[in-house]
Formats: C-alpha cells, structure tokens, sequence
C-alpha cells in the first residue's frame, strides 16, 4: 500500500504545518472581525495563486482541486485574464450599462449565444451572482408564461436569497433559522441512480417526478422546471440515462419552460461547453456564472429571444451586474476555452481520475461510487458493509489532504461526497501527484 509520504512533492511544497503561524494569526482575526455565519471550510489564507496551485501566507504551496467552487477553470490568476482586467480598468471602472452602455457587454452576450444549447435566436442579461441568475430565470419564466409555479429538484443548491433557499433542499447550514421562504416552490425527485429506486432507468425515474408535479400542482399552473443537468452541492449526481430529456419534453408539451442550472456545470467544466449537451437537452434558458468570469464576479440568463423579451424595459437587470472589468475578464476566460480546447482537456481529465480512484471502489468497502462528468468528479463514502452515509470518514479525509497539501471540498446531501474540480489547466504531473496523494489518504484513512 502507497503511503501519503511516498508521493514525491513537486507541485506541492510544505514549509509549516498546516497551518502556519500567519495563517493562525489570521484565523484569530477573521474569529475576532468575520461574521461567523461566513464560516472558512480551511483554517489557511492565500496569498498568490497560479495555474492550478494557490500559496498560502506562510509559503505553503497548495494543489488547488476545489477552483474557487469551479470558478477558476481557466486557471488561478491566467495571464490572459488578468491582462484584460487590467487593461479594462485603466478604461472603465462602472457606468451601469443601463445608463450608459458599453460594448462589452453585447460581446458576452453574443458569445453566450454561440456556445450555450440551441440553434434559435437567444438573447441574455447579465449579473453578479449565480443566485441572482436562477432569481431572474425565475422571474422572465413567471412573466413569459402567466404562471407562478416552479419546479425544482431534491437535492438541488440554487443559491442562499430568500428564493433560492426556497428552491434549495438542504436545510442546514443553508436555511436553517432564515425562514419564512418564497412560495410556489415545488421538490420532486432528482434521479439518483446509486441510491433512488430507479437506478439506471432515468425515464421511470421522469415518469414517477412528472406524475408527482400533476399531484402536487398540474402543469397548467407551472412556469419552470429548474434542474442542474449534474447536480452539484448535492453530490455531483450523474442522472440516468432519459431523466432530464424526459422532463424537458414533458415541459415544453404543456407550455413549462426548461431552466437549466449550469452554475457549476457549464464552460467546459464536463467535457462539453455544458453539462445539458450530455444529455440532448436544449433548454429554453440557462443560467450560468463561476467560470464564465475566469474569477472575476459575473453571471448571465441566456434564453430564446422572445422569453426573454417578454419582459418589460428595466424589469431585469442591476447596478452591477455586467460589469466592463467583469465583461474583459469573461470575454478572456471564453477565449482561453476556445483557443485551449478546454473540453478535451476536461475529458482528458476525467480519464486520468476515473484510471486512478475508481479500481477503489473494488479495493476499499467504504468507496460506494466514483462517478461525474469530465473535470467534475466524486467519490461517494458509505460505512463498512452498508449504503449509510459515511460524513465522519470524509471529514478526515479532507483533514488529512489539506495537511498534505491538497485543497478539496466536500458536498453530498449527507455531506459524504468528495468533489474534484481542478483547474482544467492542471497538468498531467500535477494531477497525478494530487491523485497519488488522495487515494494513498483514502486507503488509509478507510483501513485504520
């Protein structure tokens, strides 16, 4: 068996334990001046960070598998993206394009157009966040159609507003103590092939959620169906072969628009420019953020042109939202997609992963699943013998990781999933030395 000690350090480099003393003094300050409903998932405090390794302030140098939650896709602090942003600001800090446009702007918009489903013409308005932009999916979906009912999915994260912690499963830490929520808001089930009753019959799976909406509400009441073509907070769930086209045909049958949550899916992050492309799925709107920005704070509603027109001058939009710095860094971050093929560096990716983690499943009894799409990967912990969750044995996973140098974040609604978001930048040798180190934590930490 591999120790973690074994794994020559060569993207990593570890001059402290972690964490070292800054990072320590820091930690006291964010206690004494941070809210501590903001929380920290990892007691170490960046200072700089490139490609795919972040260092922290006491010059620990880190494999960065988290992304920022799939925002750096393009890389921490790429060349391209930061020579935009610094060109933009020299230019045009704000105007607010409502007040004074600028072309920027039109040129996301148009590169949203290209590269999102459907071959219609599509028009988008752009934001800050990723909860603001499923808030005016929802709103453009109520207007267009007449109707005031949404549709979402168990397991599902749409964001911490009062709305989006309507549309959100978990309680906590996301909504607990913030009720009361928005109303018309309806969970059916997600398909889950590891754990639901359907398993791999992702059209059974359609059929039981369908017949659960026309209970619960009737079509001729609904607006929206909102669904992540791969769930994220939720677990990374891959949903069965049929599920999401069988939902979106059943919607656009009875007048229901199709919203599909790439928050964390989209730009080349599963090998296509987005996770609906699996899946034969073109949906009537799309919300994306994260990686559209190449970490600068963006997001955007792309959608047919008539649903998106149907809503009156002024009713969508924002003061910041679309900002010219946001819009330099977006447009940089789509031309690293394209000139770098990041789709087939996505899919390469998950070759790598799926040679490395999954003969785990066969080796270790506590591995119930490795599963995902390109660069968005899992690894679902049970107990011993069992399908029971297994959060305690992922805890000291992470744990055990960060001190070895990795960075990696949980999810899962019973918080026992592992996630894998590289930079789609990391290089072979970079990953490999992160895999090595990975599986080397989970062979020990599920035999001690």
């Amino acid at each position: 068996m591999s120790r973690v000690s074994d794994v020559p350090q060569k993207a990593r480099e570890l001059l402290t334990p972690i964490p070292g003393p800054k990072s320590q003094a820091l930690t006291a300050r964010h206690h004494q001046f941070v809210s501590a409903g903001v929380g920290a998932h990892m007691p170490i405090f960046a200072e700089s960070a490139s490609g795919s390794t972040i260092t922290d302030v006491d010059g620990n140098r880190f494999i960065d598998l988290a992304a920022g939650i799939a925002v750096t896709g393009v890389g921490n602090a790429a060349p391209e993206v930061v020579k935009a942003v610094q060109g933009a600001v020299a230019k045009l800090t704000h105007t607010n394009f409502a007040t004074t446009p600028y072309e920027s702007y039109i040129e996301v918009c148009e590169k949203l157009a290209e590269h999102t489903p459907g071959d219609f013409p599509k028009k988008s308005v752009l934001l800050n966040s990723g909860a603001e932009a499923v808030e005016n999916a929802v709103k453009i979906a109520r207007k267009y159609t007449g109707r005031s009912a949404v549709i979402v999915m168990e397991n599902a994260f749409h964001g911490r507003t009062n709305l989006t912690m309507a549309m959100t499963t978990k309680s906590s830490p996301y909504k607990q103590g913030f009720g009361a929520f928005a109303p018309d808001i309806y969970p059916v089930p997600y398909s889950y092939p590891l754990r639901d009753a359907f398993g791999t019959d992702g059209v059974a799976a359609a059929k039981a959620s369908i017949e659960k909406i026309e209970l619960l509400v009737g079509h001729d009441n609904v607006a929206a169906i909102i669904a992540e073509p791969l769930q994220g907070e939720g677990g990374f769930i891959v949903p069965a072969e049929g599920f999401l086209k069988t939902l979106s045909e059943w919607a656009h049958e009875h007048g229901v628009l199709y919203v599909s949550d790439e928050i964390q899916s989209g730009f080349c992050r599963t090998g296509e420019w987005f996770a609906s492309d699996h899946f034969g799925v073109i949906p009537d709107l799309i919300t994306t953020a994260k990686a559209l920005g190449g970490g600068m704070p963006i997001s955007a509603v792309t959608g047919r042109a008539e649903i998106m027109d149907s809503v009156q001058p002024g009713g969508i939009g924002g003061t910041y939202g679309g900002n010219p710095v946001s819009c330099a860094a977006a447009l940089a971050a789509i031309s690293m997609m394209e000139s770098k093929d990041l789709n087939a560096r996505s899919r390469h990716i998950s070759s790598l992963v799926e040679t490395s983690l999954k003969p785990l499943i066969e080796e270790l009894d506590t591995v119930a699943e490795v599963r995902g799409l390109g660069a968005m990967q899992a690894i679902e912990f049970v107990k011993p013998g069992s399908m029971e969750p297994n959060k305690p044995l992922v805890s000291r996973i992470v744990s055990k990781a960060m001190q070895a140098g990795l960075i990696i974040l949980t999810c899962g609604i019973y918080g026992n999933v592992i996630r894998l978001l590289p930079p789609l930048v990391i290089d072979d040798d970079e990953l490999n030395e992160a895999l090595d180190v990975l599986k080397a934590i989970i062979t020990e930490e599920s035999l001690s």
